[in-house]
């Protein structure tokens, strides 16, 4: 026990369970060993400041026991979500909270939750899908190529099984429909089949008539003109030149004369427009009117109706002079000679006539492919234009009555037509929005005016040689300088289409401008602000005219009436008395 006490180590250190031999043999080898008495173990005196090194003692292997985690949160509760039952396979219906989807893995089972879509959400989705199938049916139409010339846009219809044309449908609009139809067949995948059957039409036909065209003619790409029309602008040059020099010498002699004031000249020409008042009315025909003119003199008024009449009236007193019958169809507009009272109409029968005042025909100008529009003297008074829908407008030498150019140019129908006062130059406006301006002395076209959004119909150049005046559908008129090229002014001048408009004919002081909105308005011709508004008409104005003299201004309209608007007189000022 003394032993035991002395050395608790020893008895403590643990048996390794591999090194105890069987029971029986540890009996036997206790017996067989005699018994000596048990020496105690005394441990060695370690001197101080002497480390020792002591063997390491190997762990004991311990099992820790086991941990606990600690308790979680509850996960929230997710209300479940009504699915609507999915048919399988065989034909059985089943929901998506079977036993089958519950066992599926998770990204599975993730990919196969479905949310409930609203159905403003839907329509949502539903525009947003369709404006991107039009922008792509949009970008597929803009890179195909479509015809330009409009009877191969015709054909290329009929060939694909369409209409060939609306009602009301434009040249434009037509085209635009037929590449919307490429562009929707291409998407489908039948264009190429269609365009493979197009191009086998098309190479049979050329392999068709390839002997034919070897044996034509080859022409030029210009048409060559005639001996008449080159006279005619050797003629015009001449014209021109003295005309463009007797205005230049005036007009210096008006910047270095003091005494003479262009602003005093242009104040007292709008003082005397602002005392226009309605001087007479006349009943014009029986059919709404289309047009109207005064005399080179100021002595007599033309009136066209859509009758197909044409009257001559006496002034001032809007007497009826003569009539003037011979168009079988509606007149759509008259003027007078520049130099004589030989007066010009157009028909709707494709024809322009030239007319004496006491109704006797004088000639006949044919050409025209559709009917006319609007018709001009040159200021010579030995040309006439005439615009037409047939897209062209053609210059006639009038003692003859030969055709000398058929000028073409515009896209669409050609409305006005004016020319400059020195002769040189001429100016056309259409449907086409666009305004041309040609050189008469080599059939040039020198200018291509854009700035109208819609067909121009009125037309008009400034006596001061370089103002050009313009106005149409888009209820605009525009004041063009040929000299920067480009448009000075645009006046938000009607509520409605303008039909006609005119410079002052003497020095193009003030503009005149009709509409369909039924009123006449005067403008000034230095800053082109309103002057004067007239109105009296109970229906679109057609035309107007303004007296050489600056006295007076005729205009017509469909309510088939001529009315006068004349300056008031010093003399009349007292006699009048002005609502």
């Amino acid at each position: 026990m003394a032993a035991e006490e002395e050395n608790p180590v020893s008895t403590s250190l643990p048996v390794s369970s591999a090194a105890v031999p069987d029971s029986q043999a540890l009996i036997s080898t206790i017996e067989a060993t005699p018994s000596q008495p048990v020496q105690p173990i005394i441990p060695p005196v370690i001197p101080p400041m002497v480390s020792a090194v002591v063997p390491p003692i190997a762990p004991i292997s311990t099992i820790p026991p086991p941990q606990v985690p600690a308790p979680l949160a509850p996960l929230p509760v997710r209300p479940p979500v009504f699915k609507p039952p999915v048919p399988a396979q065989n034909g059985e219906v089943r929901t998506s909270d079977s036993e089958s989807d519950r066992d599926e893995p998770g990204p599975t089972r993730a990919s196969a939750v479905e949310y409930e879509i609203s159905e403003e959400s839907r329509q949502v989705r539903e525009r947003q899908e369709k404006a991107k199938q039009d922008l792509l049916m949009k970008r597929r139409a803009a890179v195909l190529a479509v015809p330009t010339n409009d009877m191969a846009v015709r054909a290329r219809l009929r060939r694909l099984g369409e209409p060939i044309t609306f009602f009301g449908e434009r040249e434009m609009e037509r085209r635009d429909r037929l590449r919307m139809l490429m562009a929707k067949l291409d998407s489908e995948g039948q264009l190429d089949r269609l365009m493979k059957a197009l191009e086998e039409e098309e190479a049979a036909a050329t392999a068709t008539g390839a002997d034919v065209e070897e044996e034509m003619l080859q022409y030029p790409f210009y048409t060559e003109g005639s001996k008449a029309l080159l006279d005619a602008r050797i003629d015009i040059a001449k014209y021109s030149i003295a005309k463009a020099a007797k205005r230049l010498q005036q007009a210096q002699r008006r910047r270095d004369n003091p005494d003479e004031s262009i602003d005093d000249e242009i104040d007292y020409a709008l003082k005397k427009v602002e005392s226009l008042y309605l001087d007479c009315t006349e009943s014009g025909d029986d059919r709404p009117l289309s047009g109207c003119s005064y005399s080179h003199d100021g002595n007599l008024l033309a009136t066209s109706s859509l009758s197909g009449v044409v009257k001559i009236w006496s002034m001032p007193g809007l007497q009826k002079f003569s009539a003037l019958k011979g168009h079988t169809e509606r007149a759509t507009d008259v003027t007078f000679s520049p130099v004589s009272n030989h007066v010009a109409t157009s028909s709707a029968d494709r024809t322009a006539r030239l007319w004496n005042t006491d109704g006797s025909l004088l000639n006949t100008f044919q050409g025209h492919l559709d009917r006319l529009a609007r018709i001009a003297f040159h200021p010579s008074g030995k040309y006439l234009g005439t615009t037409s829908f047939d897209k062209t407008w053609r210059l006639w030498d009038v003692d003859t009555g030969v055709e000398l150019l058929l000028q073409e140019g515009h896209s669409r129908s050609v409305y006005g037509i004016a020319f400059h006062p020195d002769g040189s130059l001429a100016a056309s406006c259409g449907l086409d929005a666009l305004t041309r301006v040609w050189d008469l002395r080599t059939g040039r076209s020198i200018l291509a005016l854009e700035g109208h959004v819609k067909p121009v119909l009125g037309i008009s150049f400034s006596p001061n040689g370089y103002h050009l005046a313009t106005g149409g559908e888009d209820n605009t008129c525009r004041i063009w300088d040929l000299r920067k090229r480009k448009s000075l002014y645009v006046i938000p001048a009607h509520s409605n289409l303008i039909s006609q408009l005119k410079f002052e004919p003497q020095e193009g002081y003030f503009l005149v401008t009709g509409s369909y909105d039924m009123t006449v308005k005067v403008w000034s011709g230095r800053d082109f602000k309103l002057v004067k508004s007239l109105s009296g008409h109970e229906a679109k104005v057609t035309s107007l005219d303004i007296h050489p003299d600056e006295q007076s201004i005729a205009t017509v309209s469909h309510d088939r009436w001529i009315k006068l608007w004349s300056t008031r007189n010093k003399g009349d000022e007292h006699a009048m008395d002005v609502d």
